[in-house]
């Protein structure tokens, strides 16, 4: 069944930046002052969602919204959720803990805004406007009551620093073109020219540059939320002493995947990831928007 509902973005914007050494979702690329999470704003517009809900920490709160909301003021509906370490149940707070509770809780603070068909993004990543205008079309055409998840797939050759490593999903996808799996590969890094990723003895091992993975591009329903809560429950009974343990989000994914009533279908990008994991990925970042704006993908100034 179509449904005309406008679908809405979701962007995990809480990290901290320990890699990159600062607030990389606000950092700014050019000369107006745009930052990555721009330009990833502007293809949802331009591909027709309806509305933008911001993840970040209530220390950001001032700080967003004086730049996001003077840029987006009469163009989308703008909202803003906090992922805090406190988020959770009394009986699971560490005092100790310092890092967020990772990208699946994060997931679970829109569920109270989220009502609508929803894409999940990185704020860090620059997906693509063909990205974007692909699971905008499946969103829309997606009854927002199914179980019919969707994401965009890239290969992994396109989406690696040259300054360390990425973390990525490793996907592995039926004959119909549905994800079966996905494994969060914390470190997948270029050595010596060569792509590795660490395997469960912390051994690095080559892997294939033409892997499928997620860049946490997700589509869904509001659905998908029903998964979520017990099985952060779960993990938070199995971490709370664990104070670098992430609840990412490929486990609601897979989750969903075991029990059977939940597809995913995987839309496939062939373009060119680029982002800024580390401070030294910044420079190219600013090359490729450059270009972008120069052969007119975007205008100069993306608000005006």
């Amino acid at each position: 069944m179509r449904t005309n509902n406008k679908p809405t973005l979701v962007i995990l914007a809480a990290g901290m930046g320990s890699r990159y050494g600062g607030l990389k979702q606000m950092d700014t690329f050019t000369p107006e002052g745009d930052a990555i999470i721009d330009f990833s704003i502007y293809d949802a517009i331009q591909a027709g969602f309806g509305k933008v809900v911001f993840i970040i920490r209530k220390t950001f709160e001032n700080d967003f919204k004086a730049i996001f909301n003077k840029k987006l003021v009469g163009k989308v509906e703008v909202k803003y959720v906090f992922q805090e370490l406190e988020n959770i149940p009394e009986e699971y707070i560490n005092s100790k803990r310092i890092k967020p509770w990772g990208t699946g809780h994060a997931l679970l603070m829109t569920k109270d805004v989220v009502t609508e068909n929803f894409a999940v993004i990185n704020a860090d990543d620059f997906y693509s406007r063909q990205a974007f205008n692909a699971i905008a079309a499946q969103l829309r055409n997606t009854e927002k009551n199914s179980y019919n998840f969707s994401m965009v797939a890239y290969s992994l050759k396109n989406t690696v620093s040259d300054n360390g490593y990425v973390s990525r999903g490793d996907c592995t996808i039926d004959d119909n073109g549905f994800l079966t799996d996905i494994t969060e590969r914390v470190r997948i890094e270029k050595i010596d020219g060569i792509l590795k990723t660490e395997n469960e003895n912390g051994e690095m091992i080559p892997v294939d540059e033409n892997t499928t993975v997620s860049m946490n591009f997700w589509g869904f329903t509001p659905k998908c939320f029903e998964f979520g809560d017990e099985l952060f429950l779960d993990f938070l009974k199995n971490n709370k002493e664990n104070l670098k343990a992430e609840f990412y989000l490929p486990l609601i994914v897979n989750q969903m995947l075991v029990s059977k009533k939940a597809t995913v279908k995987v839309l496939e990008s062939d373009s060119k990831w680029f982002g800024v994991t580390y401070s030294d990925d910044k420079e190219k970042a600013q090359i490729e928007i450059n270009k972008l704006k120069k052969n007119g993908v975007y205008p100069t100034n993306l608000w005006n």
